[in-house]
């Protein structure tokens, strides 16, 4: 089944050429946190990192994680 939630952080990140490294150096995030998230083996992500994400990024939520309202529908009405 498909994920409601769909991380697009590495298509972000390939998008506007940045590695995971500097954002690691330039906002104090972890590289471990950042990998996990590009990798898509994060189970959630914190506001705090979300913020500090965006603000380096100059981007919205929206352009990390995205909820899919198809699949979200879909799987109510399977109920």
């Amino acid at each position: 089944m498909n994920n409601m939630i769909d991380n697009k952080f590495s298509e972000l990140l390939a998008r506007k050429l940045i590695k995971i490294t500097d954002i690691a150096n330039n906002t104090g995030i972890s590289r471990t946190t950042l990998t996990n998230l590009y990798y898509r083996r994060t189970k959630y992500i914190s506001l705090e990192v979300l913020d500090k994400i965006c603000k380096y990024l100059d981007c919205t939520v929206e352009d990390i994680i995205e909820f899919n309202d198809d699949i979200w529908w879909m799987a109510k009405v399977k109920k």
